[in-house]
């Protein structure tokens, strides 16, 4: 049986796993942290969104970031502080904008097939994750708002996904809740929502039951390989000790870039922090208050997700300030603001913040395949869509190992399915 270590213990990481141990892989699962989910696929937006699935490699995003850059509570906001890393991953980033359409069709493709694999596993295993399949509505303050997103909408047809322009009165009859005035709106019914923590949590559970090791506690320091085999280095304490596999997948978020320099591959990440609050709906009035239907609101790049009866999730923004994690009270604050706004009723007394770093790479899609040694391999750089995405690129990547290990089918060296970043 072939042995696949896989590093990193997040959404990706752990829907890797699943997939590889379903093939018959014998698998050893790493993660720095006790538990699985601990970091960016804790406490995200809880959208599964393929009408979300519109890459940002466009003009308009660069024109926003400039606009917004001294507005420390902007949507988007780049810390004006250059670093190499930054310097090239924009740089890149402007060299995808001609590719827009192609990976926004792409990224809708990929959306849509990962419904089958996420809602299967989840059945299978059993696992509740607050799963609310109601859909999302899109809501748009302005006509040109709306018109861009007629636009998208003809894009993502291309990629197989349905959705349906709404007027305000068809709004309110979707969300009787949502306060405000507005343009206009899309509805798309096939979307849904469930905590992202929770299910992780539980196909961890899974893999443990079918056999994979999972060594929580452990930090991977670094994976070198001799193009046969591939070994893994960890720090436990002040101790360090490595383990030999016959093939490692790498899908470590934010830390892939630098386990992959480290052998020879070049995977441009970036830590593009987002921000959510939890609203804990302690009260029967802020219960009825609060959506059941998740929104995304483009103009201020909020997401919503009802997470049971007495949870409500707000997520968004994307800032550009490298490894920090700080949890910043202005960053925090709009969001607050923005249930005030749109959904009085709802109290705000209890409010739980969080940050998380994205890992994205330039062309806004995720990098699912071989690396330039033949036991390596990538399933990292998701980016706002991990939890979308997860399930379809975690089937993929598995079926590449299968390939290259099994069959002796290797590819061409530096061969990738996906991302070239």
């Amino acid at each position: 049986m072939k042995t696949i270590a896989v590093i990193g213990g997040g959404i990706t990481g752990v829907t890797t796993a699943y997939a590889l141990a379903r093939r018959g892989f014998s698998v050893t699962l790493f993660e720095r942290h006790r538990y699985a989910a601990m970091e960016t696929s804790f406490a995200n937006g809880g959208q599964l969104s393929a009408s979300n699935a519109e890459v940002w490699t466009h003009w308009s995003t660069i024109v926003k970031g400039l606009k917004w850059m001294l507005r420390s509570d902007a949507p988007l906001l780049v810390n004006p502080r250059p670093s190499w890393h930054k310097l090239s991953w924009f740089a890149e980033f402007i060299a995808s904008i001609p590719h827009y359409r192609r990976n926004t069709i792409e990224t809708a493709r990929l959306a849509i097939a990962a419904r089958e694999h996420l809602f299967a596993w989840a059945a299978q295993e059993g696992i509740d994750f607050d799963h609310k399949p109601e859909g999302i509505l899109h809501i748009y303050r302005d006509k040109a708002g709306f018109e861009h997103a007629g636009r998208v909408s003809a894009l993502l047809a291309q990629g197989g996904l349905e959705r349906r322009a709404v007027t305000p009165a068809e709004m309110r009859a979707i969300e009787p809740t949502l306060a405000g005035t507005y343009y206009g709106g899309y509805f798309t019914e096939s979307d849904s929502t469930g905590d992202i923590h929770k299910f992780t949590s539980g196909l961890a559970a899974a893999i443990e039951r079918m056999g994979v090791r999972c060594r929580y506690g452990e930090d991977v320091r670094k994976v070198t390989t001799d193009g046969r085999s591939a070994s893994v280095t960890v720090q436990q304490g002040a101790d360090s000790a490595t383990s030999t596999f016959d093939g490692a997948v790498i899908c470590a978020g934010t830390a892939s870039r630098a386990l992959a320099a480290g052998l020879g591959d070049r995977v441009n990440i970036y830590p593009v922090k987002g921000y959510s609050i939890t609203v804990n709906l302690n009260d029967a009035a802020s219960q009825a208050a609060a959506p059941t239907v998740s929104l995304l609101d483009d103009e201020t790049k909020l997401v919503t997700s009802r997470l049971g009866d007495d949870r409500f999730r707000v997520a968004g923004t994307a800032e550009f300030n490298g490894f920090n994690r700080d949890i910043r009270a202005d960053r925090i604050r709009p969001l607050v603001e923005w249930v005030q706004q749109c959904f009085p009723g709802v109290s705000t007394r209890s409010v739980v913040p969080w940050a998380g770093l994205r890992p994205m790479l330039p062309d806004m899609l995720p990098r699912v395949g071989r690396g330039r040694a033949r036991c390596i391999f990538y399933n990292t750089g998701h980016g706002h869509l991990g939890w979308t995405l997860s399930a379809v690129t975690a089937d993929m990547v598995a079926g590449v190992v299968a390939q290259a290990l099994e069959a002796q089918k290797m590819a061409v060296p530096g061969g990738m399915v996906l991302g070239k970043a």
